[in-house]
């Protein structure tokens, strides 16, 4: 027994030293809990990396203690931040990525590798994944995809990189790349699979009837299809892809490297009172109302998150538009015949004071194709939402609440009512103390939401704080991975090319 004893012991003690080594090293344990009080975030830290454009997605290397920023400022780089104090960030280096074509687009690391989505001059052409080592920038491997990569991650066991390639038409229209989603295999010396979105085209009707939207010119849902943003499965299994413009979310087997289905996302009714909207900038004020106008959901940004064995999926539900040379679908509801059985008072509805100056498509609402519309789509769903991620369901959203809160905060542009509202654009889930936290990014309102989210089902605002000019990237840093051992949320915003690093006190 005594023996047992002192062996128990020393047990303890060489955990103990452990842990006491992880802890000075900055490599906490991803179990320890770290009580902070997500309501006290506040900003700790700036730096201005020059002004439009200069600012726009971060990551963070916990072996480095470095941020890298995209910058397609005055030249397309990448550069390094030196975090390892939060409160006094510098500029130590830049990566150079003009030999590699066009602008960069998104950035993201593992294990010491940095992978860049990079797309081609011309951005109908195939673009580039380029992984650099975080400690010395050297190039490691260059892979290429599809056609404007939009979005890159690493998969959370670092075994694979996933790429969103929007494929984005030209001015004219006439040059349609496929959308589509490329699988690199990192193990496999970066062998690369690139998925497109073909299969589809028999389901077309059926998804299309659900909400789902293919309608450029060619009504080719392999070149319609254009994939943004992606979020990963904690084990690293399945992928979730937002198809924006075409109000859906594709779900991914990674292993097996398939397209398994899509989800259409359907569509918002800003009639019922707790969806009302302002959608007029001309009418002298912020007054939020039920209008008969449904909102497309179109989602940028998401994040994912299993809770008692259901994945839950969170998205910013942006909204965005084709607006070409070639094809536009955008009108103002001015500048449409309104159908006078469904909208009986449309003379008044087409003021600027009423609807006249909504932004609304032009390739839905004509429902009997008679040359007037008999329902209303505008673009955006002003909220963010959660959606049980194997069937599409909505399990909730926001309704008007991110609008109302930036409006009580003095944030809310009155100059984008006519659009997209405080414009959800990015959220992202971390974990702060005991608590499940989603921080929503509003482009529009310069501002982020805070919501509990610990029961996904039933998100709690918590608080929102003004941010720089249009924040275009969230990154959350846990507090495991932390230089300072406490999580920090840092926000790049792409009209000042400010980043902004922000800390919640203690409890």
């Amino acid at each position: 027994m005594k023996n047992q004893h002192m062996k128990k012991t020393v047990v303890f003690l060489l955990l103990i030293s452990l842990f006491t080594a992880c802890k000075k090293s900055g490599d906490v344990p991803g179990d320890v809990i770290v009580n902070e009080d997500p309501a006290t975030y506040k900003e700790i830290a700036s730096l201005n990396l020059g002004g439009l454009g200069s600012a726009e997605i971060t990551t963070f290397d916990p072996l480095t203690k470095r941020l890298f920023a995209v910058n397609n400022g005055t030249a397309n780089k990448i550069d390094v931040i030196d975090i390892a104090n939060p409160a006094a960030i510098s500029l130590i280096y830049s990566i150079n990525l003009s030999a590699y074509g066009g602008y960069v687009n998104s950035v993201d690391v593992n294990n010491g590798k940095l992978a860049a989505a990079i797309e081609s001059a011309t951005k109908q052409n195939p673009g580039k994944i380029v992984v650099f080592n975080t400690s010395t920038y050297a190039e490691e491997k260059v892979i290429t995809v599809g056609a404007l990569p939009d979005m890159v991650v690493f998969s959370p066991d670092g075994k694979y990189i996933l790429s969103a390639n929007e494929g984005e038409p030209d001015a004219t229209y006439t040059n349609d790349p496929e959308g589509t989603v490329s699988i690199i295999s990192v193990e496999n010396n970066y062998s690369v699979t690139t998925l497109n979105f073909a299969s589809f085209a028999s389901q077309l009707t059926s998804l299309k009837a659900k909400g789902f939207r293919v309608f450029g010119p060619g009504n080719d849902i392999a070149k319609d299809v254009e994939p943004e943003y992606i979020s990963v499965s904690s084990d690293s299994k399945t992928a979730w892809v937002t198809l924006q413009e075409n109000n859906g979310i594709a779900v991914i087997d990674i292993a097996t490297k398939t397209i398994t289905k899509i989800l259409p996302l359907g569509f918002k009714d800003y009639n019922l009172a707790a969806n009302a909207i302002d959608p007029s900038d001309k009418e002298g004020g912020i007054n939020f109302n039920p209008w008969k106008v449904f909102g497309t959901y179109m989602p940028d940004a998401i994040s994912s998150i299993n809770y008692n064995g259901i994945p839950y999926l969170f998205t910013a539900n942006e909204g965005d538009a084709r607006e070409y040379t070639g094809f536009s679908e955008i009108k103002r509801v001015k500048d449409i015949a309104l159908d006078l059985t469904a909208f009986p008072n449309a003379a008044i509805l087409k003021q600027d004071i009423q609807l006249g100056r909504l932004n609304i498509t032009t390739t839905m609402g004509d429902t009997d194709s008679d040359g007037d519309f008999d329902a209303l789509y505008s673009f955006g769903a002003r909220s963010f939402s959660v959606w049980n991620g194997s069937t599409g369901d909505l399990v909730f959203d926001s309704k008007n609440e991110l609008d109302v809160k930036a409006k009580d905060l003095g944030v809310y542009d009155d100059n984008r009512s006519d659009d997209k509202g405080a414009e959800p654009e990015t959220i992202i889930l971390g974990k702060v103390g005991t608590k499940t936290i989603a921080f929503v990014g509003m482009e529009r309102a310069d501002a982020v939401a805070v919501y509990d989210v610990t029961n996904p089902t039933a998100p709690v605002f918590i608080k929102i704080f003004a941010t720089g000019d249009a924040p275009e990237g969230m990154l959350f840093i846990p507090a495991s991975k932390s230089p300072i051992q406490q999580s920090l949320l840092v926000v790049s915003s792409e009209n000042d090319g400010v980043i902004k690093i922000y800390k919640a006190d203690k409890l």
